[in-house]
């Protein structure tokens, strides 16, 4: 399977601190890629250099085969990049489908017909179980609720390619098993590849076929969900066991 994210000794400095250090993996069209680590192993750094609202210090991105360091991040956005946020940031005072709206127009799907991008954007909305919301102002939803807008209004703007940065955090059990079976559907049904950033294990061992864990800004493994639940390193450095 040909990469349609690829990343090369990948490095990120902020003045004397390293955030990230030589980190390289690859992730497949159509695969579900969980990035593991604890707070301030550099996992948000690293969506923020793959999404363009940062720049790295040294190494290289490349989308669907085109290096995207350098551009910004509405130019990759438009390549098919898009990506949540840890804190939701709707358009509060706009309506749920307008908050659609924009991504649908001006994203990778560019459907500059506001019919074309309305039916787009009702079709996602129903996706995610938010139909019934179209018409309400993006800030009278629950967390849940504006956790499925951020991936809403990514779905919206013809992604290929979602940063899903810790999209169960803060969520019941309940809501997290609904949520993650709303994105094995987006993902079965819409080809997505999904690159993952969670902080509840379960469901990052559950969604994902392939985990990439970093510490301290290095990559130290990368396997399946059983190698990453067996691997020493692992154990040792994030969960605390003695290895």
């Amino acid at each position: 399977m040909s990469a349609l994210l690829s990343v090369r000794g990948l490095g990120k400095r902020f003045g004397g601190l390293t955030a990230l250090h030589d980190v390289s993996f690859d992730v497949g069209a159509g695969q579900i890629v969980g990035v593991m680590g604890a707070n301030g192993a550099g996992k948000t750094t690293l969506f923020s250099l793959i999404a363009g609202n940062s720049r790295p210090s040294a190494g290289a991105i490349e989308f669907d085969g085109a290096p995207v360091v350098g551009l910004r991040p509405d130019q990759i956005c438009r390549l098919g990049v898009a990506r949540t946020f840890q804190i939701v940031k709707p358009f509060p005072s706009l309506t749920v489908l307008e908050n659609l709206r924009t991504g649908a127009m001006f994203g990778h799907a560019q459907l500059r017909r506001r019919a074309d991008a309305d039916a787009a954007s009702l079709q996602v909305l129903e996706e995610v179980g938010l139909a019934s919301f179209a018409e309400r102002p993006a800030s009278s939803l629950t967390l849940s609720g504006q956790k499925r807008l951020e991936i809403a209004r990514c779905v919206a703007t013809g992604a290929r390619l979602l940063l899903l940065d810790e999209v169960m955090a803060g969520l019941t059990p309940t809501e997290v098993g609904q949520m993650l079976a709303t994105l094995r559907h987006l993902q079965a049904t819409r080809g997505l590849t999904l690159l993952v950033i969670e902080h509840v294990m379960r469901a990052l061992m559950e969604l994902c076929g392939r985990i990439v864990v970093l510490h301290h800004g290095e990559l130290i493994a990368e396997g399946t969900p059983a190698q990453i639940g067996d691997n020493e390193k692992v154990l040792s450095v994030y969960f605390g066991a003695h290895a």
